[in-house]
């Protein structure tokens, strides 16, 4: 491309003005399987049950649970576990929709205003760091998709694989190709994408976000490596016992799987086992392994964040209780 048709950075990259407010951000951290949401619920209903107008609701910190029909894969809270408690964000999308950081945050936006309008406070939930991070310091945004551009990469990206790819990105945006995976399509293709309509790595853009963030209290938790691995065996193999499977088929089938929904965690591994290509024990094994090295990735980018408390995940209903009372009085003083 030209150099004179490159557009400066300063002049793509802007503070998304449809982020949250900026008031204290309260957040639930950790890795999969480590009981967030069962935490942040437990959270709430402590709230409710002071003898003050003091209340509590969940808003989801997760890139899939927006997804309509993808609950089991993503292990969604049930309607009938949602009832004491309101939680935000979940099920807003389709899966055939492409649904993004800058949507989240103007979701996430409108979900914090009608709760505060109610005297509450929201209590976010959720792994993704890219999310929590565009909650804390706003989205430094690139500029919009060039369909054409975009659709070439991706072709380039399918013809070349994941690898080629991926090193393709590193010549020219090392930041980004340092902390994507190659295997993350979205992301490697946007980081050429911005690349090639600017001549700006994506990574240089976003490591200019405002070193003022938003106020915040942060709790993480904390399980140690062979907990956490059996932890997730045992969720991989409750969920098959709960109908994954047949769930994964219901969506291929209709409404389909979009680019994103697709990228939710198993659901690719559990068709290969619907159409016959792995066993059911093979699809649980990968899975479950998948998962494993998802959740230690996860650890990695969570520990970024410098102002998280960390604490131990409850293994008891006493644990939980007590770890709730905590983290209600430190996240309300």
């Amino acid at each position: 491309m030209d150099e004179e048709k490159k557009t400066a950075p300063s002049e793509v990259s802007s503070r998304a003005s449809a982020a949250t407010s900026r008031g204290v951000l309260r957040a639930i951290l950790g890795p999969t399987a480590s009981g967030k949401t069962a935490l942040a619920v437990a959270v709430c209903q402590e709230a409710a049950r002071r003898e003050s107008s003091l209340s509590g609701e969940v808003v989801s910190l997760d890139s899939m649970l927006v997804y309509r029909g993808l609950d089991i894969g993503t292990a969604k809270p049930l309607i009938e576990e949602r009832q004491d408690v309101p939680h935000h964000l979940i099920d807003v999308a389709d899966p055939t929709e492409t649904y993004d950081v800058t949507r989240y945050l103007a979701d996430a936006a409108v979900a914090e205003a009608e709760i505060e309008s109610r005297g509450a406070f929201a209590l976010f939930a959720g792994g993704t760091s890219f999310y929590l991070k565009a909650l804390l310091f706003g989205l430094m945004s690139g500029p919009d998709v060039d369909p054409a551009l975009r659709e070439a990469i991706e072709q380039r990206y399918d013809h070349e694989g994941p690898e080629a790819t991926h090193a393709a990105l590193a010549v020219v945006d090392p930041l980004l190709a340092a902390r994507v995976h190659p295997n993350d399509k979205k992301r490697v293709v946007r980081g050429l994408e911005v690349f090639e309509q600017t001549g700006s790595p994506l990574g240089q853009l976003q490591s200019q976000w405002t070193a003022e963030p938003r106020p915040s209290r942060l709790i993480g938790l904390e399980v140690d490596s062979d907990g956490l691995d059996r932890r997730i065996l045992e969720r991989t193999r409750a969920m098959f016992a709960a109908g994954w499977a047949e769930e994964a088929e219901r969506v291929r089938k209709s409404p389909g799987f979009g680019k994103t929904a697709v990228q939710a965690l198993g659901y690719r591994d559990v068709l290969r086992y619907v159409d016959g290509e792995l066993t059911k024990e093979e699809s649980i094994t990968t899975i479950a392994l998948r998962t494993r090295q998802f959740s230690r990735r996860q650890r990695t980018w969570l520990r970024g964040f410098s102002n998280v408390r960390w604490c131990p995940a409850p293994q008891t209903k006493e644990d939980l209780e007590t770890l709730a009372l905590e983290v209600l009085d430190w996240m309300t003083d």
